[in-house]
């Protein structure tokens, strides 16, 4: 979870979300960085638009629908 944390910080900040980046976030809070992971973040990320994805998170219900 941490990278994506990390992805997610550097959005907000409005900083590119690339390898050194995000690499220099998961320093900075003490992660012991995978190359390979952080690659295959960015990569995932490539076409994804970070702002449309969280609103839409947020917009789902946590628990579904109560049962009635």
């Amino acid at each position: 979870m941490e990278y994506v944390y990390a992805a997610l910080i550097l959005n907000e900040s409005d900083e590119e979300i690339n390898e050194d980046n995000l690499t220099n976030v998961l320093d900075a809070a003490g992660v012991d960085v995978e190359e390979s992971r952080v690659k295959a973040l960015v990569a995932a990320l490539e076409d994804v638009d970070i702002e449309k994805a969280v609103s839409e998170a947020a917009a789902v219900p946590a628990g579904g629908a109560a049962a009635g």
